[in-house]
């Protein structure tokens, strides 16, 4: 059992008090004793240190502290204890607790010259674990038995099927927005009838897949970081290694591949419900029979809008697994570090769909799908 620091309070005649501590005075007992030590009214005129067996620097501290405070006497000390105290009371004591802010022209270049090392680093981190998964990939067709099937499955059930009823919300509330912020414009002009027009190409080419994106890079993008992180945590991806299991065959790839093949569909779906939410409120404010909406969308979408969609939903897949995945593997040290990357793994997810659909739109606009 711990044998814990303590101390006894003797006065003398004339008020002063005598602190007689007893037990070893070392980091792991002598916690109680600090506000105990600094609730003393009476001045210490002496500190007596006989019954103290073992010291360690923090005892020496708070011994120094007293003699410091009240000008006490020390008496009983062991020699160990006197080398020590004497050692504390030598130590500066004015070095300020944070380090002093540099200068803004230095500052500025110096947090600059971080950030660019940082973003070649995170640059040549990331080639490397995309190259680490091309090569995976490259065993797994030459051995398709190793493939598994059944962590592709599930995968896809977590990221797309689970999905489906946030998504499916999240799309209907969306195309009321945009139908009836939209109309109330187009009604100046007298050109309510093209509501259909802006609902439909908006659903279907941008915003049914952009917030699909951003859906899953929230709640599957954070999620892959999340499990990988806890697991590279735990030693369990080391352990994968040492039996010959390649972390990337087993936990990056079914990842990665449900994403890509679940994407597209998702986005199809977010941009039917959101047609549906533009035609239900159309049919409540703008007297646009909902069939009617149903079948206008059919004359006036192109195909080509479809095609759009379809063709980004896959890279934007690939984005959002590609980013969670090596973050959590980039987690190390302590459980911090995953919530650290995951919500890294969010928000480079999320930009990088964004800026990724701001360089679609100008592409197919510029080979005429526009």
């Amino acid at each position: 059992m711990r044998e814990w620091a303590d101390f006894t309070e003797q006065t003398d005649e004339s008020g002063g008090l005598t602190i007689a501590f007893s037990g070893p005075l070392v980091v792991a007992t002598a916690g109680p004793l600090d506000r105990r030590l600094r609730a003393l009214a009476a001045p210490v005129v002496r500190i007596d240190l006989t019954a103290v067996p073992e010291i360690d620097t923090v005892g020496a501290w708070i011994v120094w502290r007293l003699i410091r405070d009240h000008d006490a006497e020390l008496t009983g000390a062991s020699e160990e204890a006197e080398r020590l105290i004497a050692t504390v009371q030598r130590g500066p004591s004015d070095i300020p607790i944070a380090p002093e802010r540099l200068p803004m022209l230095e500052r500025v270049p110096e947090a600059t010259g971080g950030f660019v090392f940082a973003l070649a680093r995170g640059t040549v981190g990331i080639l490397g674990f995309v190259g680490a998964m091309l090569v995976a990939m490259g065993n797994l067709i030459r051995n398709p038995s190793t493939f598994r099937i059944k962590a592709l499955v599930r995968q896809m059930e977590l990221v797309g099927v689970n999905a489906l009823g946030i998504i499916g919300l999240m799309s209907f509330l969306i195309g009321i927005v945009i139908a009836q912020q939209g109309a109330e414009q187009l009604r100046q002009f007298g050109a309510e009838i093209y509501t259909v027009n802006l609902t439909g190409r908006l659903s279907l080419r941008e915003l049914g897949i952009l917030m699909t994106a951003i859906m899953v890079a929230g709640r599957s993008g954070s999620a892959f970081a999340a499990q990988i992180g806890t697991m590279k945590l735990t030693e369990e991806v080391d352990a994968m290694r040492t039996i010959g299991v390649s972390p990337m065959e087993a936990l990056v790839i079914p990842r990665v591949l449900a994403a890509v093949l679940v994407m597209p569909l998702l986005g199809f779906y977010a941009a039917l419900m959101s047609i549906l939410g533009g035609a239900f409120i159309s049919t409540l404010t703008l007297e646009i029979p909902f069939f009617t909406f149903l079948a206008r969308i059919q004359e006036v979408v192109p195909m080509h809008d479809l095609w759009v969609g379809l063709i980004k939903a896959p890279v934007f897949g690939l984005i959002v697994a590609l980013t969670g995945c090596y973050q959590g593997m980039q987690v190390a040290g302590n459980s911090e570090e995953v919530g650290l990357r995951t919500t890294i793994a969010v928000v480079q997810a999320i930009f990088t769909v964004i800026v990724l659909d701001a360089f679609f739109a100008v592409f197919f606009s510029e080979v005429g799908w526009g």
